[in-house]
């Protein structure tokens, strides 16, 4: 199987190229400046400069893209978009690395995590344009695509247990009633749904066992 990691110089890029190159992968880090990753092999290149002839012949393209200034929000939409404008009507599965706000926190799914008062007021702009990107990538019939949301606590140096639960649309607890997750667990469940596909136009999301 030969995977691409989009923005693979980034905290969770960088731990799905390990992860996938532990599977016996063939992984391929897309990256802007020096590739700081462990994939032997990489194309230096910015996300809007990709062409569809860069991400041919690969089984599936991982989607690591993330901004937080308010003046470069709107481009979890258009980086979205032209990656979808490229994989469109092929066999290549897109896999995005999305957010937790925009999980639902009721079984109506009219209220989400960003919603609640206790959602910190910092983080609302990012929650919204990451939002507003999944909500074009729901209408792309064209494009085998799948958006993995995190745990709500999400945390970069967390340890790998190597355990997850995979929910749905919905924020889901574990045990212990937390939602957190490693991004070293998190590139394992990115991993495992690049392997087995099950969930093509789909989000899903995970949390910590």
């Amino acid at each position: 199987m030969k995977i691409a990691v989009v923005c693979a110089n980034g905290r969770a890029g960088k731990l799905i190229v390990k992860e996938a190159l532990s599977r016996g992968l063939d992984v391929t880090a897309i990256v802007r400046g020096e590739n700081i990753t462990e994939a032997p092999n990489s194309l230096k290149k910015d996300i809007f400069d990709l062409t569809g002839a860069d991400l041919r012949g690969f089984d599936v393209v991982v989607d690591a893209f993330g901004v937080w200034t308010p003046e470069k929000l709107p481009q979890h939409s258009s980086s979205l978009k032209h990656l979808c404008d490229l994989l469109s009507h092929s066999n290549t599965r897109l896999l995005v690395v999305g957010g937790a706000g925009s999980l639902y926190t009721n079984k109506e799914h009219t209220a989400c995590v960003a919603d609640s008062p206790d959602f910190p007021a910092a983080f609302k702009p990012l929650a919204a344009a990451m939002a507003k990107a999944l909500q074009e990538l729901r209408a792309r019939g064209d494009v085998k695509w799948t958006y993995i949301s995190p745990a709500g606590d999400f945390q970069a140096e967390g340890e790998k247990s190597g355990k997850y639960i995979r929910g749905g649309e919905e924020l889901t607890l574990n045990s212990k009633g937390e939602s957190v997750i490693s991004y070293a667990d998190y590139a394992i469940a990115v991993v495992d749904e690049a392997i087995k596909g099950h969930n093509i136009g789909r989000r899903i999301s995970v949390v910590r066992e």
